[in-house]
């Protein structure tokens, strides 16, 4: 189910919004300080090319680095594409069928405007949750 919902969002949004964090990207790249950003748009742009089986989450070890970095892309770019967010779930949910795609284009929209200190994770993987005494990143404040 999670292949058809995928293939299915691929052609119905999947292609537009990535596109959207590649041009980011690339317009980050371009600019060499902005590197990191770029970064952070290819990775959001392989997760709105495939999204269904995969969760983002805060990343622990994220600091005031990734706060103020989030600042600089809500300003620049995070706003645009969050945008487009909303204008793709809107088209969405005209139809039945989209309403669900409509939802997961508004899921993606905190991931839009903050990209930095986030990861995406397989759903399926249990290491990644901290399920079974393994975590995929320290606590806050562990020592190595």
């Amino acid at each position: 189910m999670r292949t058809l919902l995928n293939l299915v969002w691929l052609v119905l949004a999947g292609v537009w919004m990535a596109l959207g964090y590649v041009v980011a990207g690339i317009i980050c790249c371009i600019l060499i300080v902005t590197i990191p950003w770029g970064i952070a748009s290819f990775r959001i742009a392989l997760f709105a090319l495939w999204p269904f089986g995969s969760s983002i989450e805060r990343r622990a070890d994220a600091g005031v680095g990734s706060t103020l970095g989030n600042v600089v892309w809500f300003v620049v770019a995070g706003w645009w594409l969050a945008i487009g967010h909303v204008v793709t779930a809107i088209a969405l949910a005209v139809t039945i069928i989209g309403i669900p795609f409509a939802w997961a284009n508004l899921k993606m929209i905190p991931v839009s405007l903050t990209p930095l200190g986030r990861r995406i994770v397989d759903v399926d993987d249990p290491r990644a949750f901290g399920v079974d005494g393994h975590r995929a990143a320290p606590p806050v404040g562990a020592r190595p």
